[in-house]
Order: C-alpha cells, then structure tokens, then sequence
C-alpha cells in the first residue's frame, strides 16, 4: 500500500557518500532483516568478478568490520559497502512500506538513490561505484584527500583564496558551519593550520580520494564511457540531484552527469531547503552512521521536520532503524509488521553474534530456496483466478438451436476475455495490468526488466499477477512443474501468454481421406 500518498504526508529517503557506513549497526540489521544478506549476496557476484573477493565477507563475515578496517584494505571496499549498506537500508524501508516522494544522495550516495529509484540495476550500480574507484586511481587521485571544516562556505573560500593553491576546492556546503574541502595533501595540511589560527576546527573525512575536485576532470570522459556501456532505465522514483541542484529529467544521460560529478561540489544544505520548499517533512537516512539525519536538523532546526537515521547505533547501543521504523508506522508512512530480531525468532537459544555469523554465511541460500519452494507451492495451491481478479464475464445462455460455427473472429477469444491479435498489443496490455497493480509507471515494465532483481516484485506478487493474467485471458491451469522463477520479465511473461493462447487458437488437423 503507498501508505505515504493516502496520507498526504512527503518524505524523502537520503543516501551518505563518505563515511557513511557503521560496520557493529549493518551487522545487527542483518540479523534482523533478511534483506541485508540478500542485497550484499547480489553484490558479491560483482565484487568477485572485478576483485576477486566478496563484498560479504568483508563486511558481514565472522570477524567485525568498521570503516576504518575498509580505507586499509583496497579503496573499492569502504565505496562498496557504504553503496551496500544504503541500498539495503533503502531495501528494508521499502519492505516495511515506506513510499517516498523523492530520493536523492550525498556525493557517492547520488549512485545509490539512482540505483534505488530503478535507473540501474544493483550490480550495475555496485560497477559504477567500483569504476569510479578504478578510475580515479588510474588519473592520480590516490594522493589527495578531505577536511571538514567548521565554517560557511563563504568564509571556506577567503582561506583557500590565501594560498592561491589550484589544487583546492570547496568539495560540499553540509551546512552554514560545514564545509568540506578537498586537494592535495600537503595544501590541506596549509589549510588545517590556517584554519586553526582563525579560531576553526578542522576534521579529517573518511574517504580515499580528494572528490569534488576540477583536478579530476582527466577521469572525466573514461568514467562516462563506462557508465554508457551500462544499461540506464528510466526512473520509478524522482531523483533530487544536490550537486546538479535539480531533480534528473527523463532520457538524460545519466552516464555523462554523473561523470560531471567529479569536478562539482556537493550543495547539500541548499537541497535541504528545496526539499522542504516542496513540502517534504519527513527525511529518512538510509545508510550507516546519523551523518545526514544530523545535518538536516542542522539546516531545518524547526520542529515540523523529522529526520530519522537507519543503519546506526543510538546511546543505549539500539539499532536506529527499529525507532525509525516506529516512527513511520505512527505517522502513516509505513506499514505494521513484526518487530524482534530474526535469530530471535529462528534460534532463540544461540547467541546473537553465532546467528549473525550463521546467517551472513548460509541466509541468501536460504532465502534463495525459500522463495523458489513458495513459488512453487503457491503455483499448486492457488487458484488461477486471484481474489482481486476482475469478476469473470457470465455465460451466454444456451441457445434453443444447436449454434452455428464461431467466426474466424471469435478463435482469436480466450474464454474471459478477448485476446490481441498481435505479440506487440498483448505486451501492452500486460505492461498496463502490471503497472496499475504495482502502481509503477508503464515505462519501467520493458521487455528485459527483470520483475525481482530491477522492481522488487517478489515470487508470491508474480504468482498473484500470473493468476489474474490466466483469469483475464483463460489459460489453462498451470503444470505442477511450472516455475515463475523461469518467467522473470514481462518479455518472457508475453511470450508464456502468448504461446498459450497461439495454442488455443491453432487449427485442428484436416483429418485423412480415406
């Protein structure tokens, strides 16, 4: 249910960029939340592709993780698990019926809104957050870094301009007393010292390369052409850039604005204000650490605005996530469901951190089984016509002459409905079916778009829609061997559809002579 539309409310989902990840909050997650495994386990098939190495292991394995243990291994895995963490947030958020009306992301977070928002796949994402890591060390990134410091940007930018140094730049504007920036090494240590003299604090961020910055425009054209070669789908979500400070318009290249991001800072306070000037009063984080929650309440102090943290660890060492989920369901923006950990409820006798451990290793397997044996059993027990299925036309009363032949029109009927004669307008008309049902835009449903990897639709909906579809069109009652594992896309949904109702129409043979 779009819990957030029926209300009225507006809220935005926010992804980190840098320093965005809490190793001991994402491991109490995925104790709890399934989904945790499940989007690092798709992950891991890209990371072992390119590295050599599970992105799992490294972050949900049997020893902790935090982010400092990532920037000391290879810079592709403290950007590959705030990437994880962030979408898999997102992922139980909108499990948990969360439906927000906009996303958007903090410098390497804008990856991560977009992939959420459907505009790339997650493995397709996890490969553009790992080639923006290879090509920022192939152009000579590696050498630069960050600071915060605690002043507008204003007054951030009368510092730099007393060095002269091209290599510095205004990375992002947090907020009026935080500004982020980025050069060579041994400018910002200029910098620190400057800024200390003034009386302004100063505070290392975690990241491996100096991002935001014109030095990194030769990564620019190599960065784009790989994004080009990914496949760009168009956005379920609206999509608030905060370094384009606009939401992403349909058939823009996201390859080339997203390579643009380079060289341009971040404005994040000033997309706060936007937000809120668009009625959002409601901003959920969805990543490690409260990073982001906190900047809002420093942008937007008064006390209409709600800004709620996920992946992170409050005073009394709770998981965020469980009071933010609360806090939704009381104001509307999300469904009820069961609270308590998973191990809790599936081995209550174990210690916490052997079923954390027990899960990292064996849960998308599990989950992975579990849903193909749904599928299954829900494919022998329930009915072809689904409860919310259109009612069925009534029969024609029987005629007091026996009936004449049907015409050529009426073999090209199935028994509920009538059938398109052509492949192109029975994909219409299921595209149409599917969208209004999962209340997506028709354009998102193309023929390659995988139906739960890309949209989230998990095996029991595809059961569900298949049984209206065989409603709407009269098929016949589906094998008991029939896997909706097998028909994953609305091209291989068509064809099913398709061959069946070719079936139907098919001439009988002519019989011999004789």
């Amino acid at each position: 249910m779009d819990t957030s539309r029926s209300t009225g409310a507006r809220s935005a989902v926010l992804f980190p960029g840098q320093g965005g990840f809490d190793g001991a909050a994402l491991r109490r997650a995925a104790a709890r939340h399934p989904r945790v495994g499940a989007v690092f386990s798709r992950l891991d098939g890209v990371t072992e592709e390119l590295f050599s190495r599970r992105i799992s292991d490294l972050v949900l394995g049997a020893r902790e993780t935090e982010l400092k243990d990532l920037l000391d291994s290879d810079p592709w895995a403290s950007q590959i698990a705030i990437y994880g963490a962030g979408l898999a947030a997102f992922e139980i958020l909108r499990e948990r019926g969360l439906r927000p009306d906009v996303l958007a992301g903090h410098s390497l977070g804008e990856i991560t809104a977009l992939v959420a928002a459907g505009a790339f796949s997650p493995e397709d994402g996890a490969r553009i957050v790992a080639s923006r890591v290879t090509v920022i060390q192939r152009h000579g990134g590696v050498a630069g870094r960050m600071v915060a410091l605690t002043t507008g940007a204003g007054r951030t930018r009368q510092i730099l301009d007393l060095l002269g140094d091209p290599g510095l730049a205004v990375a992002t504007e947090n907020h009026d007393e935080q500004t982020v920036v980025s050069g060579p090494a041994d400018a910002l240590d200029k910098v620190v010292a400057i800024a200390r003299q003034l009386g302004v604090g100063a505070a290392e961020i975690d990241t491996p390369f100096p991002f935001h910055n014109p030095a990194l425009s030769p990564a620019v054209p190599e960065f784009a052409e790989r994004v080009r070669a990914l496949e760009q789908r168009p956005l379920a979500l609206p999509v608030y850039s905060p370094i384009l400070q606009r939401h992403y318009e349909p058939g823009s290249s996201l390859a080339d604005l997203l390579a643009a991001h380079f060289t341009m800072p971040v404005r994040f306070a000033a997309a706060v204000r936007r937000l809120r000037e668009d009625g959002v009063t409601t901003f959920v984080e969805a990543g490690g650490r409260p990073a982001l929650a906190k900047l809002v309440r420093r942008v937007l102090p008064d006390g209409d605005v709600r800004s709620l943290p996920t992946l992170a660890l409050d005073g009394q060492g709770e998981l965020a996530l469980d009071r933010t989920l609360d806090v939704l369901r009381e104001a509307g923006l999300a469904a009820g469901g069961t609270g308590g950990s998973l191990g809790d409820l599936l081995a209550p006798a174990a210690p916490a951190e052997v079923f954390t451990a027990y899960w990292a290793e064996r849960g998308p397997a599990l989950l992975a089984q579990i849903r193909d044996e749904v599928a299954a059993f829900a494919v022998r027990h329930v009915p072809p016509v689904a409860a919310q299925a259109p009612a069925p036309v009534p029969a024609a009363p029987v005629p007091a002459e026996p009936a004449p032949a049907p015409a050529p029109v009426a073999e090209e009927q199935g028994q509920a409905g009538a059938a398109p004669q052509d492949r192109e307008l029975l994909f219409a008309e299921l595209r149409a079916l599917y969208a209004d049902t999962l209340e997506y835009p028709e354009e998102v449903f193309e023929v390659d778009v995988q139906l739960e990897a890309e949209l989230g639709v998990d095996s029991v909906k595809q059961v569900e829609l298949l049984s209206r579809v065989s409603q709407r069109y009269g098929l016949p009652p589906r094998d008991p061997a029939f896997r909706v594992s097998v028909y994953d896309t609305m091209g291989k949904i068509t064809d099913f559809v398709w061959e069946h109702l070719n079936g139907q129409r098919t001439p009988q043979p002519i019989p011999a002579a004789g």
